[in-house]
């Protein structure tokens, strides 16, 4: 049975909002969500949710500085993604 790692990965890309999430932490890791809603035309709570689906998928992970979560991308699924393509493409 073929890992089902790949469709998480590429249902959490597919909304543009986390694509540009994963570009903001790829190029600045440790931003807080509200410094993502600052970003973006949405609100810290709507980032949260983001952010969440981005976790579940494995992109994403977060650590605690006192009260504030700081996200930082894991780009490792992104290549378990680009594996996938690089096989189906092969064939």
């Amino acid at each position: 049975m073929p890992s089902r790692a790949p469709d998480r990965i590429f249902a959490a890309l597919a909304d543009p909002t986390r694509r540009e999430v994963v570009r903001s932490l790829a190029e600045r890791p440790g931003l807080t969500a509200s410094l993502l809603a600052g970003e973006l035309p949405m609100t810290r709570q709507a980032v949260a949710k983001h952010l969440k689906l981005l976790h579940e998928a494995g992109l994403v992970s977060s650590r605690r500085r006192g009260r504030e979560a700081l996200f930082e991308l894991d780009p490792e699924p992104l290549g378990e993604a680009v594996a996938w393509i690089g096989s189906v493409g092969a064939e």
